[in-house]
């Protein structure tokens, strides 16, 4: 299949790939680094990297609903966008400071606060940017573009690690953080729909308003991310089984070249033959990729099971995303994009903390086994969510 990757990209959802192309450029300059600085440098437990991790997500995902909610409410999604990128920009070089983990957690924590504010008003106008019939690929798009700023950040930690060490390029990662900053300038925001029967809107209502299905799918949507212990434990697994921080950093980058490739496919795949035969594969992969984990204890079988957990996540990530805008009410799809993003990082914080305590009190494999049986109890419950077309199937 031939794919045209840049026909029917719109001029807003090009910029806004710029955009995440740079910040994750920064980002990948820093995350991936975090779980290994903590350990090797402030010589804290994967209890704390859990709880790092988790704390995280959980607080951009409380945001994300409100900002999607006032973003609908105000018809604007520009400043959302604007200010929380900003934030996450100056928050960066923060890390270079950190002695205690504790630290690092509210910088994380401070960071994330920027994402909650830009995530669903973000992805609200790639849905307004994109034709109905292009959406995967609009979302695969700039999810590619996110994907190819994570591997350029990811391959100056790599290069720059040895050389400037973990706090300077901490501080380095500040500039490509400031030029996307800069980029949102370029954006030039549509009408956004109302309902036209109420002027007025409350948060409540929104909520109440989700269709039936949708609401389903966010469920078995957390379940899932509860058991998603995330990459930060990949790159610990690499390192339990021998290999150097340095090293572990490389299986990353060839983590995200991987979602990166896919991930457009997968939009494109998801247009033509539907979301949900595409995220429940998703599901299947991560439930391979657990039980590998499990059982690996090679450079080679770890390796491999970098490879299918980008597969995974090129499956789950941008399709994701469109399923919940195809389910979602016109006028509320910023709303019901917070909602999604809020309902399962709110169980980002137990998940990670479960991941770490189950790696630290027990072992690192029971740590995997968790999140096989949990991805096993949502691929079960998501034959009960209806797809685009109101189908409810089975495996």
């Amino acid at each position: 299949m031939k794919i045209k990757i840049f026909e029917s990209i719109t001029r807003n959802v090009f910029i806004l790939g710029l955009v995440s192309l740079f910040t994750d450029l920064s980002s990948q300059m820093v995350f991936p680094l975090i779980p290994l600085f903590m350990i090797t440098v402030l010589g804290t437990g994967a209890y704390a990297v859990g709880i790092v991790e988790g704390a995280a997500e959980t607080t951009a995902s409380l945001l994300k609903v409100v900002s999607g909610y006032w973003s609908d409410k105000i018809k604007r999604r520009k400043p959302f966008i604007l200010i929380g990128y900003s934030l996450s920009a100056i928050t960066k070089p923060l890390f270079a400071f950190a002695s205690i983990w504790s630290f690092v957690l509210f910088v994380r924590v401070v960071e994330r606060i920027g994402k909650g504010l830009r995530t669903a008003p973000r992805d609200a106008i790639v849905a307004e940017s994109s034709d109905v019939s292009v959406r995967g690929k609009a979302y695969g798009f700039h999810r590619a573009m996110d994907g190819i700023g994570s591997i350029f950040g990811a391959v100056l930690a790599f290069l720059l690690l040895p050389i400037l060490g973990y706090r300077n390029v901490f501080m380095f990662a500040f500039v490509p953080a400031v030029i996307a900053v800069f980029v949102i300038l370029f954006i030039k925001e549509g009408k956004i729909p109302a309902k036209e029967e109420t002027k007025e809107m409350s948060i409540k209502i929104g909520f109440k308003e989700l269709p039936t299905n949708l609401k389903l799918f966010i469920i078995v949507s957390s379940i899932f991310a509860l058991g998603h212990f995330g990459y930060a434990f990949l790159l610990l697994r690499a390192v339990d089984i021998g290999l150097a921080d340095h090293t572990a950093i490389l299986l990353y980058i060839l983590f995200y070249i991987v979602y990166t490739v896919c991930t457009i496919p997968f939009g494109i795949l998801s247009d033509k033959i539907g979301r949900k035969p595409v995220l429940r594969a998703g599901y299947v992969l991560f439930g391979i990729t657990s039980l590998g984990l499990i059982f690996t204890s090679s450079i080679y079988s770890i390796l491999l099971l970098f490879v299918i957990y980008g597969i995974f996540y090129a499956m789950i990530d941008g399709v994701g995303r469109a399923f919940v805008v195809d389910l979602a009410p016109d006028h509320l799809k910023a709303t019901t994009l917070g909602t999604f993003h809020t309902s399962i990082g709110l169980v980002a914080l137990p998940g990670g903390y479960i991941a770490g305590l189950l790696w630290d009190k027990i072992s690192p494999e029971t740590t995997f086994i968790y999140g096989l049986v949990l991805a096993i109890i949502s691929l079960v419950l998501f034959t009960f969510v209806k797809d685009e077309m109101g189908r409810c199937d089975g495996f």
